[in-house]
Order: C-alpha cells, then structure tokens, then sequence
C-alpha cells in the first residue's frame, strides 16, 4: 500500500494502492506516519511517487461512503493532519506526479515544495465541485498560494483539470519530464538541495513556508464538523453515489 524505498538520505514512499492508487483511511495514517517519522530515521528529503500513469486518483469515495459519520469525521482529521505534517514537515517533500493526478492527488502536490510531472495525456487539478464537494479553505489557500488568487478562484470554482504542459504554464507543477523519468528528476532536486549548508537552508525555507504552516494549522487542530455536515447533504451524496455508480460500470 506505501512502499519506502531509500536512496541515500533521500526517502521515496511509493503509492501502492492499485488500481489507482486512492487514497482511503489506511493508506492516510500510512502515509502521515512515514512523513512524521521520517527525519527522525535521518532522512534528508522525501519523494512522494505513484505508479507510471497514475500518481493517485484522490479520495477512494466508494470507501468513504460505507463510513459512518464518526469514523468519516475521524478520516477527515487524519487527511487534514497529513496536510499538516507534510507542510510542517523540517525536510524538503517532492511530488514526483507520475500520472493522472485529480482531487486529493493534486492536494497532495500542492502541499509538497517542489512538483515534477510526467508529461503528455495526464490530468492534474482540484475537481472537487465537480463531484459535489466544496474545496475546503485551508486547500483553497495552499493552491492560491501557488497559482495565485485570481488563477487559483477559476480553477477551483470550475473543478478545472489541466493536461500537464497547461499545468505547467500556469504554476501548479514546476517541472515536466517523461514518465519514466519523473522519480529520477524528483531525487535529483533533492539531492541539489540536500548539498546546500543545512542550517541555512533550513532556517530560510521554515521563514519561506510560515504562511502554509499556518494556513494549514497543526496536526490535530481541524475542525472537520461542517464538512463532514457538507458529505451528507443531499446534493453531494446525489453526485458522489452517481460517480460511484459510472465506476462500476465495465469499461
């Protein structure tokens, strides 16, 4: 489900939840453990990775929707905390986007410092609302963060998804390279980064990263009550059971 491979002081969790890598409470805690464990293990940077084609498909809603209301709000607070940790995080995460990217991938991109996509056909974006879900704020401020606020508003209000070379242009990924080359290109930004004098390194992207540690807030700080109100109103639960249904649907 979370695979760790090391090169060097540089950590690679690999998303391994075929098919498509989706995100569910397991997957989550798995991954918010190797992120918090991770410097403390002496490691120097982490590359968070997919499977080629498919870095992760976001939410695994078909999961979602057998929870009950506690167990929903308890998941909604671990993903918030991963945010958290990866934001917080004292070593630099890349995002090597080794594929499609929707929705919660894509959250997960936007939380990392550095993000290189596999280029041609693949899809990155926030779709949320086009799956009857409102972007929470503290995402809303991340992706403003990173496109701006006038790019970041379109893009979230239309649950806009972009090919890579558009995701590119307008900022939401920093580099393109082919898909078999995206992890390599990811460790390589690490290791240039790695090289540089540590104590000032850290102290000028801690000051760099201020605005997104509070926006985020500290692990376990999330109020989750009124969006866990949002999953079960009438119209997201319409559209999400609809999406559910398209899924099952032999291709």
């Amino acid at each position: 489900m979370l695979d760790r491979l090391q090169h060097g002081t540089i950590l690679e969790l690999q998303l391994a939840r075929p098919p498509v890598n989706a995100l569910d409470p397991s997957l989550v805690a798995m991954l918010s453990d190797a992120v918090r464990d991770a410097p403390g293990q002496g490691m120097r940077a982490i590359v968070l990775s997919g499977s080629p084609g498919m870095f992760s498909a976001g939410l695994d809603v078909p999961v979602l929707l057998t929870l009950e209301r506690a167990a929903l709000a308890d998941f909604w607070r671990a993903f918030f905390s991963l945010l958290s940790r990866m934001a917080r995080c004292p070593i630099p995460i890349v995002a090597a986007i080794t594929g499609h990217s929707p929705a919660g991938g894509a959250v997960l991109g936007i939380f990392c410092d550095y993000r290189v996509m596999a280029e041609g056909p693949y899809k990155i974006g926030l779709n949320e609302v086009q799956v009857g879900l409102s972007v929470p704020p503290a995402i809303q401020f991340a992706l403003r963060r990173l496109v701006g606020p006038h790019r970041a508003e379109r893009l979230m209000v239309a649950g806009a998804m972009l090919d890579s070379a558009e995701a590119l242009r307008v900022g939401l990924v920093d580099e393109l390279a082919p898909v078999a080359s995206v992890v390599p290109h990811a460790i390589a930004w690490c290791e240039r980064h790695v090289a540089l004098p540590p104590l000032a390194f850290a102290a000028t992207r801690r000051e760099a990263r201020a605005d997104l540690h509070e926006g985020i807030g500290a692990p376990g700080s999330h109020d989750v009550d009124d969006f866990v109100e949002a999953w079960y109103g009438a119209e997201t639960q319409t559209v999400l059971r609809a999406l559910v249904e398209r899924l099952k649907r032999p291709k």
